[in-house]
């Protein structure tokens, strides 16, 4: 019998309740992050290619029985894969950049390969040009012609939202789909109610096979670092306040040459850094958030918001801050903090703080990073708010309204939330990509010292999906080996915020009318923000121009905006 990973156990095994699971989601980095050595047992690959006849028919057989019980559980009728029947689809989806670093195609992958293999469909993977997807994709839907499944963004990206996409014929609803030909998915979701509503319309129409953030671990994935190793010159702690960083930061500059004390891409973190989460206004994914006594906001219109930019304005003046902030790219941020001109960023745990130490370390070997906790505003305060993504982050593949096998569609995407197909996009192929040590699947050199010398984020694209998406739960133990520095390995512990979950907005859906009518008023109002937030931080305009701001944004429609966000909100909680 194959050996089975305790966390897929507790994730998919008959009779484990939804208390098995711990609510909650994370990152999967698309960003490229260094490798280090990871000693594995040298024995086990040829352990494995030497199993015996019998060891395979046992493990067949136990798939068998396990698709069983799962189908008698759920009442949706069983597959064994690979599909006796077979059959051929066509499925849209963007090629993640760890991929296209090094394959034009996700056929070509490891995973792509085995994905076809081990369910019997044959696929033919296409993509859209980097930076095009939505444009290829809005053409895509204007000629008609649709390919079998689409990948993408349903929820927020589609005008909208999934009953739009459905009552325009460009997606199926998947109720009866679901119940007829998905054990695995169903059986999933009714364990987990709270990944349920999520994954669902209000009118309780499912529209895609989702991508599901397995834990509470892997939902914390941006937050601070910061060089240890110049504290410990300093004799200073990591700060845990802002008035801490303040001081921590003005060492950097005086006493370390820090040309950049923080220094972070304004692009990707502008909302999202722990330090506008520290005055309750940070955003994980909406601008849209639930406030101190749950009622949905409009972040960038509270008085914390006001806070937060004078503080970032003071840093600004007093040069703690990068003065080049508005423009930096990812690449500059890495530049810069491995060459002793910042000490300390925002990011993601693997794609810029390991990626960074790896860096720096090859010149500097006193050169360590260390996980900041989420700040409290003020001394004696608990940090409430902090970065935490939804378990759902709105990925998922839905079958098209051209399929014309919608049950052979079904059948494939349900295989990522079988047991096999668990580890197949957590781990990839055993006995090359991983081998099983006691219940827990450990990574091979093949991923951890690659003999290419291919980063792990593009050696771990080649065999699984973990580091990204896809129609599938993704596994903490993915991401607990992905993090390969000991450092990087304690930012989700770290960064983590109990009570952040109760102010994050789920993945709600307006209805068609009010979807047209909040982008009207969203656009307006995001353009206008993020147009006065860099004025405000860089002093061309007075922040005691405060209240003509909000007036501002009031003249916009911000009211409307937040009635129609609290009645999705309503309906969702009613779901």
């Amino acid at each position: 019998m194959r050996k089975k990973s305790t966390k897929l156990l507790a994730l998919l095994t008959a009779g484990i309740t939804a208390a098995s699971l711990l609510a909650g989601c994370g990152s999967g980095g698309s960003d490229s992050a260094g490798t280090t050595d990871q000693a594995q047992e040298t024995d086990q690959a040829q352990t494995e290619d030497t199993a015996s006849a019998e060891d395979s028919a046992s493990t067949d057989d136990a798939s068998a029985d396990a698709a069983e019980d799962t189908a008698a559980d759920t009442g949706a009728e069983a597959a064994t894969y690979p599909l006796a029947e077979g059959g051929t689809l066509t499925y849209w989806l963007q090629l993640n950049p760890n991929v296209s670093a090094n394959f034009t195609n996700l056929g070509d992958t490891e995973l792509g390969k085995n994905w076809q293999a081990n369910t019997g469909v044959t696929v033919e993977f296409q993509h859209p040009a980097a930076g095009q997807e939505n444009e290829q994709f809005n053409l895509m839907v204007a000629d008609g012609n649709l390919p079998d499944v689409i990948e993408r963004g349903w929820v927020n990206a589609y005008p909208g939202g999934p009953e739009k996409a459905i009552s325009d014929g460009v997606i199926i609803a998947l109720n009866d789909v679901i119940d007829q030909y998905c054990p695995n998915l169903k059986k999933y979701l009714s364990e987990n109610p709270d990944i349920d509503r999520m994954v669902k319309t209000d009118n309780g129409t499912y529209f895609a096979f989702p991508f599901i953030r397995g834990e509470d671990g892997l939902c914390y994935t941006v937050g601070s670092f910061i060089r240890k190793d110049w504290l410990d010159d300093l004799g200073m702690e990591v700060p845990t306040t802002i008035d801490e960083w303040h001081d921590v930061l003005v060492a950097f500059k005086e006493q370390k040459g820090a040309v950049a004390p923080l220094c972070f891409d304004n692009a990707n973190f502008k909302f999202s850094n722990p330090f506008a989460f520290a005055y309750g206004v940070g955003m994980s994914s909406s601008k849209f958030i639930l406030g101190d006594n749950g009622e949905v906001v409009y972040a960038p219109a509270q008085e914390g918001w006001k806070e937060y930019l004078t503080t970032m304005h003071q840093w600004y003046e007093e040069g703690l801050i990068d003065a080049d902030i508005a423009t930096l790219t990812g690449d500059q941020v890495t530049a810069k903090m491995t060459t002793d001109q910042a000490g300390a960023s925002v990011g993601w745990a693997a794609s810029r703080m390991q990626l960074f130490m790896t860096t720096a370390q090859q010149e500097n070997p006193d050169y360590l990073l260390v996980p900041a906790p989420q700040p409290a505003a003020k001394a004696g305060e608990t940090a409430e708010y902090a970065y935490k993504e939804n378990n759902f982050p709105d990925v998922g593949a839905a079958i098209t309204a051209s399929c014309e096998n919608v049950e052979l569609a079904a059948r494939f995407l349900d295989y990522g939330y079988s047991e096999e197909g668990h580890n197949l996009f957590n781990f990839g192929t055993e006995g090359v990509s991983y081998n099983w040590e006691g219940d827990t699947a450990v990574y091979t050199e093949t991923i951890t010292n690659n003999e290419d010398g291919w980063p792990i984020a593009q050696a771990l694209a080649k065999y699984i999906r973990a580091n990204y998406n896809g129609p599938f739960v993704q596994d903490m133990n993915y991401l607990e080996q992905y993090l390969q520095l000991e450092t990087a390995k304690l930012c989700p512990s770290t960064w983590g915020v109990e009570t952040a979950k109760e102010h994050t907005l789920p993945p709600i859906t307006p209805t068609e009318e009010e979807s047209k009518e909040l982008a009207t008023i969203t656009n307006e109002m995001d353009t206008y923000v993020e147009e006065m937030m860099l004025k405000f931080i860089f002093g061309t305009e007075s922040l005691d121009n405060w209240d003509t701001y909000i007036q501002t944004l009031e003249g916009m429609n911000l009211q409307r905006a937040v009635e129609i966000e609290k009645a999705a909100y309503e309906r969702y909680n009613a779901r």
